[in-house]
């Protein structure tokens, strides 16, 4: 809970009132809270977790996802949508429509040979807020629904201590994957990575124009946190920028 408190006090006193994250964790408790039901949301991960970021904790199992992508991307599943090449770029005419995302059926196999993918290793997946977190919950992921100005904040303190320019890096991915996949799979690498995304134009209409998401292991998220009072954020150069935050929101 220190470190909950301590996250929402300098929040509050670098990014004023911009949108708290929300955090994810997977575990095989169903009481963490109620599962969604099949149906019962938004097909696509992105418009269910509309309702986490109003303050509403969400838990998904297996069968709770109706979306090929987002059983794979949430480690529930490791097999793909049949014709899964066809659909990312051309399509079948007359029997499926594609998505043109890559340009040939060719690429996107090619694409696939490379991807990367890790089984859920609890029996749910559990999204909250980040004032919504308990005691008791062990956030693995935290993730920010951000406009550009607090984004060149997060960004920039992703890269405060880095020695290389690509503290962040931004994957061609789905919208859960961009959130969910690669950055939990970030936090096993010798240097975690923070995560730009939300660019899936499929994910677009279910978050608001202007905004993106930036998405960090807990590991990185923690160095990020210990950074914030000596780096820019204390300097006039971001006071600057701090005074639009919350004028948009």
């Amino acid at each position: 809970m220190e470190i909950k408190d301590r996250f929402a006090s300098l929040w509050h006193r670098y990014f004023n009132d911009a949108e708290l994250p929300i955090a994810f964790y997977y575990t095989n408790k169903e009481a963490h809270t109620e599962p969604v039901k099949p149906g019962s949301l938004p097909r696509c991960i992105i418009g269910a977790l509309s309702h986490v970021r109003e303050g509403k904790s969400l838990s998904f199992d297996a069968e709770s996802i109706g979306c090929f992508g987002g059983k794979r991307y949430l480690g529930f599943a490791d097999r793909i949508m049949p014709d899964f090449e066809y659909f990312l770029s051309c399509g079948i005419p007359g029997k499926l429509e594609g998505e043109r995302y890559k340009k040939s059926p060719e690429l996107v196999k090619s694409l696939m040979k490379h991807a990367h993918t890790f089984k859920a290793p609890g029996r749910f997946i559990v999204f909250k807020r980040w004032d919504m977190l308990d005691k008791s919950d062990r956030p693995e992921v935290v993730i920010f629904f951000a406009r550009p100005d607090v984004l060149s904040g997060l960004f920039t303190l992703a890269n405060f201590d880095e020695a290389e320019p690509n503290g962040v890096f931004c994957p061609f991915s789905s919208g859960c994957g961009s959130i969910v996949q690669y950055p939990y799979l970030e936090r096993d690498a010798e240097r975690p990575r923070a995560i730009l995304g939300m660019f899936d134009v499929s994910a677009r209409p279910f978050v608001p124009a202007g905004t993106l998401s930036f998405a960090a292991p807990m590991n990185k998220f923690l160095k990020m946190l210990g950074n914030m009072e000596e780096s820019f954020l204390i300097t006039k150069s971001w006071s600057a920028v701090q005074k639009r935050i919350g004028q948009d929101v």
